[in-house]
């Protein structure tokens, strides 16, 4: 780090905003492109940024292929996207997902960065506070509460 031991340049690239994995499940074994455009395009728009990928499926017969995103992403229908690649998905996380797929699906295994909230959560911090707090809430509950209120 530069700067002639200064701390701001540590600071700087310390300015993260929320960071959260995603499992993204599809009939078949590639991904719809779809789908992975639409991500792409928040992307592209700075609202968020890919830090890690990884793509899993299982065959009929249960066999599993991994892709990481170190690797050819082509052939998957991964590659358009654009991954600043930083290895935060654990071996735990992907036995969870290679457990729970169903034979004939895939999946694509994404951490992505809340990139639009780093100027807030740098605010936060900066006044002494933290983003002590971060859950989503689950789609289903949302329309609920929303069908609930019309």
């Amino acid at each position: 780090m530069g700067g002639g031991g200064s701390l701001g340049g540590m600071s700087d690239s310390l300015n993260i905003g929320p960071v959260e994995l995603v499992v993204l499940t599809f009939p078949g074994a590639q991904v719809d492109p779809g789908t992975i455009a639409a991500l792409q395009d928040v992307v592209e728009r700075g609202y968020v940024t890919l830090l890690d990928l990884v793509y899993i499926a299982k065959d009929t017969d249960g066999t599993i292929t991994q892709v990481d995103v170190d690797e050819d992403l082509d052939e998957v229908g991964l590659a358009i996207l654009s991954i600043e690649a930083k290895a935060l998905i654990s071996d735990e996380d992907l036995d969870v997902v290679r457990d729970s797929l169903e034979p004939g699906t895939s999946a694509a295994v994404i951490v992505y960065e809340e990139t639009w909230a780093r100027q807030i959560a740098a605010s936060v911090r900066g006044a002494g506070g933290e983003v002590a707090l971060h859950v989503q809430i689950p789609r289903d509950a949302v329309v609920a509460a929303v069908v609930a209120a019309l």
